[in-house]
């Protein structure tokens, strides 16, 4: 789409959320309806109540609570427990899933000195949960048993660029086991890329310039990387396949068929732990060879050296590979109107030690909502119009299995009444941060305006604009300039919206703040109850915050005389992802002609054998000219399509939603049914069980996301013909979309 058209889009987008906030109705309400919304939302803002979520949070980070462990169940009992006193239709519903647990674990020198990593967090004095026995070592659940003695090499952060700086100072790590660091991307693409690369172990770990004594103060001191804390966590290959290994598609109840182990197809294939940098020091002292370059180097008082060696090592690791039982508590408050209309309020339980910020700090917020509304319900009489779902996931950390198992045993009823599934996980002070859908924007904006930072005084719109401002992002930057509208993020992986959105096609957020606390506590023994309420939320006033923020966003949805759906800022942004892709062709062609210039004249000779690695074909064939209109045109439907529906939504609104409850009915189920157009059954390329054709994280990325993830990856990967597969396969579901998008507006005509 050209630049022309683009504004247009964004002048009609803009111009319309000045004309909606002016109005003073909420999007999807009458004016009646309105006030009664604010004095609702008033009521929670009133009701939220700190002791109650300090109280929660200080018990269920008492102990650690992973999944297997006693206390996990106990958690979860004391989450159903809450929620059958409040009066809610409570179920647990249970999972077996496969946890493996460290048995042994061996990392010693062998050679040029002897020394053996302590692989220990120590107890700090300040925080009175740190010295528990019962805590899970530090590990990477679903590494592989096995034992290497080999050379290391520091590979920086393990990405694919650092793997090129390594060739061309001829650096191999075929053989090897390498020593990478957290950061770049997400954990478990490192021992993927450093498979690839032929190494036979890997080791992760945290240095002190990203996270600790180079940012701050030290835990217990201030919040930065205790120099003994090590970032546990899954390397199950997420963007491959979430949830249980052993029950692909199928939820892990008891007699559902088990796959082999050994068949399992998202396991890395080499031994990976991680360390903390008091344990890295000692390797990355021994190291020689290169020195590293200055990207590369981190806070540790050292020379940083590539290697290969002298430094050699001796990794062993076993593991207990077992079934055990996860819990998902699922609680229901049937609507007055569209009891078949669900709004699905989510966030996990399981830690994987205390988890004060991760989950905790998100879990007692959905609680904290789930009894205001149950209070207000019982002396008001108050329903909501549609039912809200509230669930508590198990086993998140594993590899987002608890929701996955419940998404893929309920697929069915999903499809058919899922309205939007609202997602929080991590929280903390600073600025407010969503991801999600872009048809929930306009809806979301509203609310980021509607709401007040807690220290600032400003709305959280404002506030993050005020950042914005500063970016060094020239879109971000230039977006805050010309409005304060709020935009959604993308969404890659890494919680448990993904069951839900990339592979059943259901309209998603992910809602948190974060962004002024320092690093430290992720994954270690440190994200206590001490932790947080001294360094990551003082005083609970984000967490507070966050209360008001996902209690409009569930009551909204779920009180809406018709859903607040819109699409003109849904179609802006895929025109926008469209031209990324028109934009990466022309980018491609000139890296590859220049590229094999430089091979043609003798130069870079390194290059070919690193791009091999990724490129199957000879890299000297040109980039052939891939067939855009299929992509372009039905990003032009699109365009008119959303604008179209926009408008008819307007008039809709101005009428008083003047429809019957069986066509509103029937009209919000194109709308929130519309996101599964999106998806395809074959899924990505490598990876069907991600089916969404617009978001999708990345395959080298994890957590992060790619958006167009089918055309985009095979640009990146220069698989050609499958490049040219995938754009007429994202014509094909934008043009299903556009189907379904123009029934609606034909409706409220």
């Amino acid at each position: 789409m050209g630049l022309s058209n683009l504004f247009k889009v964004a002048a009609f987008f803009i111009g319309f959320t000045v004309t909606a906030n002016a109005a003073e109705s909420i999007r999807g309400f009458t004016k009646e309806n309105s006030d009664k919304q604010y004095a609702l939302e008033a009521e929670i803002d009133k009701r939220i109540n700190l002791k109650n979520m300090d109280e929660w949070m200080k018990y269920m980070t008492s102990k650690p609570h992973a999944t297997g462990q006693p206390f996990d169940k106990e958690v979860a009992e004391f989450i159903a427990d809450k929620f059958k006193e409040w009066g809610y239709d409570t179920k647990i519903e249970t999972y077996n899933i496969l946890m493996p647990t460290p048995k042994i674990r061996i990392l010693e020198m062998v050679h040029p000195v002897k020394w053996t990593a302590s692989l220990e967090e120590d107890a700090v004095n300040d925080d009175p949960t740190s010295d528990q026995d019962d805590r899970l070592p530090v590990y990477h659940s679903f590494s592989p048993d096995g034992e290497v003695t080999a050379e290391v090499v520091f590979v920086n952060q393990g990405l694919r660029e650092d793997y090129e700086d390594l060739a061309r100072r001829g650096v191999d790590v075929k053989g090897k086991i390498v020593l990478a660091k957290y950061g770049g991307s997400w954990r478990g693409i490192k021992p993927k890329m450093a498979e690839e690369f032929g190494a036979i172990g890997a080791l992760i770990y945290s240095d002190p310039k990203d996270d600790g004594y180079g940012q701050g103060d030290i835990y217990p001191k201030g919040p930065w990387k205790h120099p003994t804390g090590a970032q546990r966590g899954s390397i199950m290959d997420l963007p491959t396949r979430p949830g249980d290994p052993l029950t692909p598609y199928v939820g892990a109840t008891e007699g559902a068929k088990r796959i082999a182990l050994e068949d399992v197809e998202i396991f890395v294939g080499i031994p990976t732990l991680p360390i903390s940098y008091s344990d890295a020091m000692p390797i990355l002292k021994a190291l020689e060879g290169p020195v590293a370059p200055p990207r590369w180097r981190g806070g540790l008082p050292i020379t940083y050296h590539m290697g290969p060696g002298p430094a050699k090592l001796h990794l062993k690791l076993e593991f207990n590979w077992d079934i055990v039982p996860t819990y998902n508590i699922i609680a229901k408050m049937e609507g007055s109107e569209f009891p078949d209309q669900w709004v699905i309020r989510g966030n996990h339980h399981d830690a994987w030690v205390h988890g004060a910020a991760d989950p905790i700090s998100g879990l007692v917020v959905e609680m904290e909502e789930a009894r205001i509304l149950s209070e207000y319900a019982k002396e008001t009489g108050w329903k909501p119009k549609r039912t809200i779902v509230f669930a508590a996931w198990g086993s998140e950390e594993q590899g987002l299995i608890g929701s996955v198992e419940w998404v893929e045993e309920h697929a069915l009823e999903l499809r058919e009444k899922a309205v939007a599934y609202i997602n929080t996980d991590g929280n903390g002070a600073g600025f407010l941060g969503a991801g999600g859908s872009h048809t929930l924007e306009t809806f979301f904006d509203e609310i980021a305006h509607s709401v007040t930072d807690p220290i600032q005084g400003m709305t959280a719109a404002d506030r993050v604009r005020s950042r914005n401002l500063m970016s060094s992002n020239p879109l971000t930057r230039s977006r805050a300039e010309k409005s304060s509208h709020y935009y959604l993020s993308a969404l890659g992986s890494g919680s448990d919206y993904s069951g839900f959105f990339q592979h059943l096609g259901i309209t998603s957020m992910n809602i948190g703040y974060g962004g002024e606390y320092g690093g430290g506590s992720y994954h270690t023994n440190y994200d206590s109850y001490h932790y947080y309420t001294k360094f990551r939320d003082p005083g609970l006033h984000y967490t507070k915050a966050l209360g008001s923020v996902t209690g409009r966003v569930a009551t909204r949805l779920a009180n809406a005389d018709v859903l607040p759906f819109q699409f003109g800022n849904m179609a802006r942004t895929v025109s926008e992802y469209a031209d990324e892709m028109v934009s990466a062709m022309e980018k491609t062609r000139k890296d590859v002609e220049r590229h094999n210039m430089l091979i043609n004249d003798g130069h870079y000779k390194a290059a070919a054998n690193i791009r091999e690695v990724y490129v199957a074909p000879d890299l000297r064939e040109e980039v052939p000219y891939i067939n855009l209109s299929p992509m372009q045109n039905s990003v032009d439907r699109l365009l008119a399509s959303g604008k179209a529906f926009d408008e008819a939504y307007m008039a809709l609104a101005a009428s008083g939603y003047n429809m019957s409850n069986g066509d509103i009915n029937k009209l919000d189920k194109l709308m929130y049914q519309i996101e599964a157009k999106l998806t395809r059954p074959e899924g990505l390329p490598r990876r069907p069980w991600y089916r969404h054709h617009i978001y999708a994280p990345g395959y080298y990325t994890g957590y992060g996301v790619k958006t167009l993830p089918g055309v985009r990856e095979g640009i990146e990967e220069y698989k050609w013909e499958e490049t040219e597969e995938q754009m007429v396969k994202l014509a094909e579901v934008l043009k299903a979309y556009c189907d379904q998008l123009d029934q609606a507006t034909a409706m409220m005509h």
